[in-house]
């Protein structure tokens, strides 16, 4: 009479049959039962090897392949978005990025009302100026203030015809002012007027009207070498004087007086009139905050020069960063998804010898071990894998940074490697956990 087949071999059987795939000299299952422990005699196979000997039947290695690979890209991409994002942000913030601006040139909104005098007033309100001193990222406020009386301007060249043409003052407190400040200053007793005009201004005379009027063309240090008679008329007066250019300006796009030149000759020549400030100059702790662009826009104020350039860049890198690291992070997840399937796979195909295993006495901790050595093996070689990448990358893309901007200075690696480490000990855990739930299940059922 036949014996039934039953679903699990008997200890006899298991005595009698030698291990799947091993001669006679290799270990048995007894001897799996009688040594489950490592540390034994080196001819003999410890409990791990004779495990890891067993189960390693079915393993697929291209899964694992795919499953490495696909990690591999994954924690790449979210490493070298991180890394990169550190290293060109000191580009954007920094007081010497090449998009930095540390003072902002803000003005209402000009329309055709406005120059009709029916639309509302392009100056400030004092409670305006103050709900912008109140805002986080303004550190303080300045005024731009106005000449309230004519100015002409004469420059005569020796030899050649004088230029003559209408002008205009403004100032500024000289906490804001970008030039040297060794002349700003004045002297009713002997006036001698100080003059800061804008760089693009010396541009526009070199480039523009001397080129096309056969004038020669003037440095900065030749320009402040001459001597320009200002003339000054209002409240029914007017007084020529001498003035001289001390400086040019990159950050303000006027003609500056000193402010307390233009107090006195306000004063003077302006008679009573007052006039609200049309334009202001805040000093920002940042310029690439978000709450800049808001503010602006809400109250439908500009910024000279689009000084919002930086704040812009900043904000579609982060969007784009952020897409990239998105894209970075799916790739993760379905690596992970795929080493779960092989390991669910490899499971279900080892499942009576891990039957075999859980009834002769292995815990199922015991018995998750080689499975959980593999995911964490497999896990350190991304990341090791990761790394190296991602040092060759960075160096290719920071020797092309440090030739267009020689005096940027790279972040440490340190964060993304923190990063890739958290990364690993989240996936192995997960990995862990999940081989552990299995394995119980099964000696459970």
């Amino acid at each position: 009479m036949t014996t039934p087949h039953s679903e699990y071999h008997s200890p006899t059987q298991l005595q009698e049959q030698p291990v799947a795939g091993t001669d006679a000299s290799k270990c048995s299952v007894s001897q799996l039962q009688e040594q489950p422990v490592a540390g034994a005699d080196a001819s003999k196979c410890s409990g791990t090897k004779l495990l890891w000997r067993l189960l390693r039947h079915h393993l697929s290695i291209p899964q694992l392949v795919a499953f490495f690979l696909a990690n591999l890209l994954g924690m790449f991409i979210v490493l070298l978005s991180i890394q990169f994002y550190r290293d060109v942000r000191p580009l954007f913030v920094q007081d010497d990025g090449f998009l930095h601006a540390q003072y902002l040139v803000v003005h209402k909104r000009v329309t055709g009302l406005n120059a009709l005098g029916m639309g509302t007033d392009a100056t400030f309100r004092p409670d305006e100026i103050a709900d912008l001193e109140r805002q986080p990222f303004a550190q303080s406020v300045g005024i731009f203030e106005a000449a309230r009386y004519g100015v002409r301007a004469s420059l005569q060249l020796k030899g050649m015809a004088g230029i003559s043409t209408e002008m205009f003052f403004e100032s500024v407190p000289d906490r804001y002012v970008d030039a040297k400040l060794d002349d700003w200053k004045f002297d009713p007793a002997s006036p001698v007027i100080p003059i800061i005009l804008p760089r693009s201004y010396l541009a526009l005379y070199n480039f523009g009207f001397a080129q096309t009027k056969s004038l020669p063309k003037l440095s900065e240090g030749l320009i402040s070498l001459l001597q320009i008679d200002m003339t000054l008329r209002g409240a029914g007066q007017e007084t020529t004087y001498k003035a001289r250019i001390v400086g040019f300006s990159s950050r303000l796009n006027t003609i500056l007086v000193p402010e307390s030149f233009m107090q006195w000759s306000n004063d003077r020549f302006g008679g009573d009139r007052k006039a609200a400030p049309s334009r202001l100059i805040v000093e920002v702790k940042n310029t690439v905050d978000e709450a800049i662009a808001s503010y602006m826009d809400a109250k439908d104020y500009e910024l000279e020069n689009d000084n919002l350039e930086a704040s812009r860049a900043m904000y579609m890198l982060r969007v784009v960063l952020g897409i990239v690291l998105a894209v970075g992070l799916l790739i993760c997840l379905l690596s992970f998804y795929i080493l779960m399937l092989s390991i669910y796979l490899l499971v279900q195909k080892n499942s009576e010898k891990l039957h075999n295993l859980l009834l002769i006495g292995y815990s199922p901790a015991r018995v998750s071990r080689p499975y959980q050595m593999l995911t964490l093996g497999v896990n350190v070689a991304v990341l090791l894998f990761t790394l190296a990448l991602l040092w060759l990358v960075r160096g290719s893309y920071l020797r092309l940074l440090w030739e267009m901007f020689p005096q940027m200075s790279a972040a440490p690696m340190w964060p993304a490697v923190l990063l890739g480490l958290a990364l690993l000990l989240t996936i192995t855990l997960i990995n862990t956990a999940v081989i552990r739930r299995r394995i119980t299940q099964l000696w459970k059922n």
